[in-house]
């Protein structure tokens, strides 16, 4: 059996959407699943475009490894503000620690 978690997706709009969130799969795919549409993911998860693109705050950074040089040569071409713990949802498979916590998306992908 799967475990799932609720997490929040914060839309560019102020909006928070509250979604189960499947434990192994990633931020993308579970923004994808749930209708989150500020996450477009035209690539499909592969790694070659930003179109993924989100926010994590402090605490949901510290859940992840650091991005590689792949997912930084990506983050460089994004459309909306780059901050300091941007990430490409592709690249986040969701763990149980991630429970609660809230993803927000940018103006434009």
């Amino acid at each position: 059996m799967t475990q799932e978690i609720v997490l929040h997706y914060k839309t560019s709009d102020g909006t928070v959407h509250t979604v189960d969130a499947r434990v192994g799969d990633s931020i993308m795919d579970t923004a994808i699943k749930n209708d989150i549409d500020d996450v477009v993911a035209e690539c499909g998860g592969s790694l070659i475009c930003a179109t993924c693109h989100v926010y994590l705050d402090e605490q949901s950074a510290a859940l992840f490894d650091e991005p590689d040089d792949f997912e930084l040569e990506m983050l460089e071409g994004v459309a909306s503000e780059r901050r300091e713990h941007s990430r490409l949802s592709c690249q986040l498979i969701i763990k149980p620690e991630l429970a609660g916590h809230t993803i927000e998306t940018p103006e434009r992908q």
